[in-house]
C-alpha cells in the first residue's frame, strides 16, 4: 500500500510540474541554431548592405541598446539608424567576420535568449582598417511575434 501511495504521490508531483510549465514544446537545439543565425546576421548583413535583413533582426523600439568598446552607446532604434550613413557609404567595405566560442542560453519560457562569443569583424573605411578583432560580444534577444529580435548588444576588448 505504501508503494501505491508513493507512486501516486510521485505521479501527481511529476504531472503538476509538467502542467505548470508552458504548454508549448520547444526544441532547444533548433532554437539555438535559429538564434545563432540571427546573431551572425547582425554582422553578415553588411556584406551586401542588406538593410532589410538588418532591420528584421534589430528591435524596432526605443529600448534597443548597443554598447561599443569606445565610449559610444546607442540608445534606441533612432540612434541606431543614424549609423546607416556610415555603413551604406561607398567608403565602407565589409570584408569578412568570424565568430567563435558561441554560448547561447534560452529562458524557461523560450522567449528570451542571451549569448556571449568572440568576434572578428573585418572592415575598411576609405582604405583604412575599421575592424574589431578579438572582440567580446554579448547580447540579449527577445522572441517577438515568433521571430528573434536583438534587443541589446555589448562589445568589448578583453585584456589579458
Amino acid at each position: 500500500m505504501k508503494q501505491v501511495i508513493a507512486i501516486l504521490f510521485l505521479s501527481t508531483v511529476l504531472f503538476s510540474c509538467q502542467y505548470k510549465t508552458d504548454n508549448k514544446t520547444v526544441d532547444t537545439e533548433t532554437e539555438k541554431k535559429i538564434i545563432e543565425e540571427t546573431i551572425k546576421n547582425t554582422i553578415a548583413w553588411a556584406k551586401d548592405k542588406d538593410t532589410s535583413l538588418l532591420y528584421s533582426i534589430i528591435a524596432n523600439d526605443s529600448n534597443y541598446l548597443e554598447v561599443h568598446p569606445s565610449i559610444n552607446v546607442v540608445k534606441g532604434i533612432s540612434q541606431f539608424k543614424q549609423a546607416e550613413r556610415f555603413w551604406l557609404d561607398s567608403r565602407f567595405k565589409h570584408i569578412t567576420f568570424e565568430v567563435w566560442d558561441m554560448n547561447i542560453n534560452i529562458s524557461q519560457d523560450a522567449d528570451v535568449a542571451w549569448f556571449f562569443c568572440m568576434l572578428n569583424d573585418i572592415n575598411d573605411w576609405d582604405g583604412q582598417s575599421a575592424s574589431w578583432e578579438n572582440t567580446r560580444w554579448t547580447g540579449v534577444l527577445e522572441k517577438r511575434n515568433g521571430n528573434w529580435r536583438m534587443v541589446q548588444m555589448h562589445f568589448s576588448n578583453p585584456k589579458e
